[in-house]
């Protein structure tokens, strides 16, 4: 069987992100024979795989199923069979970003939800209260996947008062350093050119929580009902799961879009740089601080907590980050001996200091 021509692939896939970077990396799949494709959904064992011959329906067997990170995910390059019955995945190409979460189980294991994306768009609903905790949760984590975060807040002909609105957009700010934060309404086109121009080259990952409003942002993005749509609950603006798979799909305007389903739980999986950007005022603050290992609670000469007492740093900021970095150091512990070691060391050193300060304070009684 020929061999598909370069400049074949490049016209077929280009659309779909196709360079002269991974045609470098697929020159030993293609000397034998394997065609290349891009993933673009994935269910039970399964993909569609786009290709020079069209979209294709390939097994992912060949592939290490057991190992959560390194299964076929939507957004993966690989290499697929170019016949037989079924046809099959034999290897994909190494990644170059991948948005990963903690999964539900035990043990804690990374769940990869989207590969190789340049955009993690999260968006969120204005149908329902802000919840800015749940926002930095979303950025710690597309920090961490290399790709480049964005806020959408979808829903905004709910909000008609423009000081309203403008209020909303400077509290998400606030909660997002360096994150583009923009106000689109679908229903009504506002602010979807900007949007359509920030996504109009790379690969883009679409989250947020079910009733996110998810679903008819990739349509009015697409310009085209490619994605079912569901009515969102009046009281708390949550839905059912009108995506329930990952999907990639082509935009008209350039770049590509993987929609995601409506994510309950969004668990760190080892994302203390993520964090690190999300709360990057605090990370500053506390390079002030006396001394090179404070917790920024009660040690003298916090510059942290300094700046919470002055009104600097919101006190809801540092709670977050507490908590984040608390979550983020039990994930890692529970995959890493040495770290586990040290914050036992580190639990250790402050119940002794907690019960000498106790001491000292009787012996002052006395």
């Amino acid at each position: 069987m020929p061999l598909t021509s370069s400049s074949t692939v490049s016209t077929a896939l280009a659309p779909y992100g196709w360079d002269d970077a991974w045609a470098e990396q697929f020159t030993p799949y293609a000397a034998e024979g394997l065609l290349p494709g891009r993933v673009v959904r994935v269910d039970r064992g399964q993909c569609d795989v786009v290709t020079t011959d069209g979209v294709i329906r390939a097994d992912t067997a060949f592939v290490t199923p057991h190992d959560p990170m390194r299964v076929v995910c939507t957004g993966d390059w690989v290499a697929v069979d170019p016949t037989g019955t079924p046809r099959y995945v034999r290897a994909y190409l190494p990644r170059r970003t991948a948005f990963v979460r903690s999964t539900s189980s035990k043990r804690s294991d990374g769940q990869i939800l989207a590969a190789n994306v340049d955009h993690a768009v999260v968006a969120v609903s204005l149908a329902v209260e802000l919840d800015l905790g749940r926002i930095e949760r979303f950025l710690a984590l597309a920090w961490e996947s290399g790709a480049q975060p964005l806020v959408v807040l979808t829903k905004a002909d709910l909000v008609p008062d423009p000081v309203t609105l403008a209020h909303l957009v400077q509290d998400v700010e606030t909660s997002a350093p360096g994150v583009t934060v923009l106000s689109v309404s679908a229903q009504d086109g506002e602010g979807l050119d900007v949007l359509i121009a920030l996504l109009g080259s790379g690969t883009s990952v679409l989250l947020g929580q079910s009733g996110a409003g998810k679903s008819t942002l990739a349509n009015a993005l697409k310009g085209e009902d490619v994605m079912t749509v569901q009515a969102a609950r009046d009281v708390d603006g949550k839905g059912r799961h009108t995506t329930t798979t990952r999907n990639l799909l082509a935009l008209p305007g350039g770049g590509v879009l993987i929609d995601t389903p409506g994510l309950r739980g969004v668990g760190l999986y080892d994302a203390e740089t993520g964090v690190g950007q999300v709360f990057a005022e605090i990370e500053e603050l506390a390079g002030r601080c006396r001394f090179h290992d404070c917790a920024h609670e009660s040690e003298p000469g916090c510059a942290v907590t300094a700046a919470v007492d002055s009104g600097e740093l919101p006190a809801r900021r540092l709670d977050s980050y507490r908590k984040l970095k608390r979550e983020n150091q039990w994930i890692v512990a529970k995959t890493d001996a040495r770290v586990r070691a040290e914050l036992r060391r580190d639990w250790k050193r402050k119940h002794a200091e907690g019960r000498a300060a106790v001491e000292a304070k009787r012996k002052g009684w006395r």
